[in-house]
């Protein structure tokens, strides 16, 4: 079994609980699909009241984590990577200054043996820790948060869905949204007709041809709406290409 290990810097892992402790990624744990260990960067100081922060040089509001036991802590986590896996993955910073991520880069990851999370807190880490040790810096988008326990906790989560065996049905990974540069298309489940509002006839008819040619027109009609970007990068089909000027014909004669 390829089991993965991911490592998490943070002054917090007891906020990690929440995934391993429910869902799919607590039943991927459970199925050893991959391990996960923590180190806190308290545990990596000299100094008797255990600080990680100090104030920045030049002044300004808020406290910066310092270098060392940031660079400690990376350096334990890789070295135990390399004692069971043989070898250490990347290390990643959790950073509004990061590439967004997105469900291309989370497939790479997926492939990783093992991965090195940096969780920041405070107004940042010290430039040198980035400078000699990260190899990576994520965002999940233009906004700020507390820390980086969250962005890695969703990270993680969108990584360990796509590892072989964490769901019961491996096709639905394949399904989802952005899994082929589409938006997902509606999902119905019973009752039939809800409020009066009735399930669309194709999806009852058994008809699997004609169920995924709407699928498909449905994600291209949700993209263009609501995430036009993505069909202009995508490399449209000419089954694609004639369900859009299609949806385009019937704007027209609205």
């Amino acid at each position: 079994m390829n089991r993965r290990r991911y490592d998490v810097v943070t002054l917090f892992p007891e906020m990690f609980a929440a995934l391993t402790g429910s869902g799919i990624t607590r039943r991927a744990q459970e199925r050893e699909l991959y391990q996960i260990a923590f180190h806190n960067p308290r545990d990596y100081t000299s100094n008797p009241h255990r600080n990680v922060d100090d104030r920045p040089y030049g002044g300004g509001p808020g406290m910066v984590m310092m270098a060392e036991p940031l660079e400690l802590a990376i350096t334990q986590a890789r070295s135990e990577q390399l004692q069971t896996l043989g070898t250490s993955g990347p290390v990643i910073y959790l950073s509004p200054q990061g590439r967004p991520l997105d469900h291309e880069r989370v497939k790479s990851l997926s492939a990783e043996p093992s991965l090195t999370l940096l969780c920041g807190r405070y107004e940042g880490v010290d430039q040198r820790v980035l400078d000699r040790c990260v190899d990576e810096e994520i965002s999940l988008g233009d906004f700020v948060l507390s820390g980086g326990e969250l962005p890695a906790m969703v990270l993680l989560d969108a990584i360990i869905r796509l590892l072989p065996g964490a769901l019961n049905d491996a096709s639905s990974a394949e399904q989802d949204s952005f899994a082929d540069g589409l938006l997902d298309c509606p999902h119905y489940t019973r009752p039939e007709v809800y409020h009066g509002l009735a399930v669309p006839e194709v999806l009852l008819s058994g008809n699997h041809a004609e169920i995924r040619r709407w699928r498909l027109a449905q994600s291209l009609k949700l993209t263009r709406e609501r995430r036009p970007e993505l069909l202009d990068a995508r490399e449209l089909s000419k089954e694609e290409q004639l369900m859009l000027a299609k949806l385009d014909a019937s704007k027209e004669n609205a």
